[in-house]
């Protein structure tokens, strides 16, 4: 047996474990409110809404995978409240029998009001969490290039993780469109993760393209690959791109109107790989840099990166680096572990001034819990001066 598969079992336990747990309180509490209540039926209804999550992850007919993915991905960021609240109240229980506030034996009333507090906190951190998930924030970072370009400033709007095929993906799109044309971009940059993993998860796929083709850039819009961008549907995914006008660059540069470089990289681990799709290998980061420092040119030099875990190996040659991937967690405690994963999980960095800017945006919309706490879905722009 290897370690990943000693990995999953371990997983499987906790997640039982946790179920066990979170059931058992929650039927505590139910069954006080409602003595007749059908154990039976309660108990099924509880394995459905566990075994949910897992479902997920099972080949099943895309429409059945869509409702499943709907309760299990919802399922799951309310069981993570569940889980820390009830943990909350039975050590904040367990605290008051040792100090002796509460008697032994402890009122049954204590018991069904701490399980109630539990229940309207997790509907009510559910519903803001699903509102806020929603709503975009507008974040802008001025950058001071070292080298100079042809006009006084230049304004590139950044996205990442659209993550099409999700949970009402695409239903966020015309609101995404409607916040860059706003801002009045120069150029539109995706950082990955446009799709999720299956191009055929998306529901009208026509409708979104005639959405992106209504975006309104100076020098277009431009998109490199992130992880979820893969498998065997690649092909399908790289024609969308190229009908809805986002020029893809596929560990390529571009120059912008004689003043910018924009290079695009490949993502080094895309989920399913990349289908035998011909032409599609990331490049040796030695590779990257000789190709861009051969162009004998005095040009500022913007990478797309969609993972922020590369950025360690760009130095002086690349002025800024726009990331994604991270979605800062999403979901709190979340950013405490995107945190310690990366050098940079989020916002603004430069180690010297002789390093490369770095930008990494917490992504416009989610993957898996359409969620967010302590996190928010946005729209960037990044002034160069």
């Amino acid at each position: 047996m290897n370690i990943w598969s000693l990995v999953l079992i371990f997983i499987l336990f906790f997640y039982g474990g946790v179920n066990f747990y979170v059931g058992r309180r929650i039927f505590q509490c139910v069954s006080s409110l409602f003595p007749d209540i059908n154990g039976k039926l309660y108990a099924v209804i509880y394995i459905f809404l566990a075994l949910s999550l897992i479902m997920i992850f099972l080949p099943l007919p895309l429409d059945i995978k869509g409702i499943v993915r709907w309760i299990g991905w919802h399922w799951a960021g309310t069981l993570l409240y569940l889980m820390t609240l009830f943990i909350v109240s039975d050590f904040v229980i367990l605290f008051g029998i040792i100090v002796r506030i509460i008697p032994r034996p402890m009122p049954h009333s204590i018991r069904l009001y701490s399980g109630l507090i539990v229940l309207f906190l997790s509907g009510c951190l559910l519903c803001y969490s699903v509102f806020n998930a929603y709503r975009i924030k507008y974040v802008s970072y001025d950058i001071q290039m070292k080298k100079n370009i042809l006009s006084d400033e230049m304004k590139i709007v950044l996205i990442s993780d659209l993550h099409l095929g999700e949970i009402n993906s695409e239903n966020r799109i015309e609101s995404i469109v409607w916040g860059i044309n706003k801002l009045n971009p120069d150029i539109v940059c995706i950082t990955g993760d446009i799709f999720n993993d299956n191009y055929y998860a998306l529901r009208n796929p026509d409708k979104a393209i005639a959405l992106f083709k209504s975006i309104e850039s100076t020098y277009g819009v431009y998109a490199c690959l992130g992880n979820h961008d893969g498998g065997n549907t690649i092909a399908k995914m790289i024609d969308f791109l190229e009908q809805s006008n986002i020029k893809l660059l596929k560990d390529e540069y571009v120059i912008i109107d004689g003043r910018l470089v924009l290079f695009g990289r490949l993502d080094a681990f895309p989920i399913g790989g990349y289908g035998g799709y011909e032409g599609l290998q990331r490049k040796d980061i030695t590779e990257t840099i000789a190709s861009l420092t051969s162009l004998d040119i005095n040009l500022p030099v913007v990478v797309m990166d969609h993972n922020p875990s590369n950025i360690e190996y760009y130095g002086s040659d690349v002025d800024l680096i726009l990331s994604g991937h991270t979605h800062r967690g999403q979901v709190f405690p979340g950013s405490l572990f995107t945190k310690s994963m990366f050098d940079v999980d989020y916002g603004h960095y430069q180690k010297d001034d002789d390093s490369p800017h770095i930008i990494v945006t917490q992504g416009v919309a989610t993957w898996g819990p359409p969620m967010r706490i302590g996190t928010n879905s946005e729209i960037v722009s990044i002034f160069l001066r």
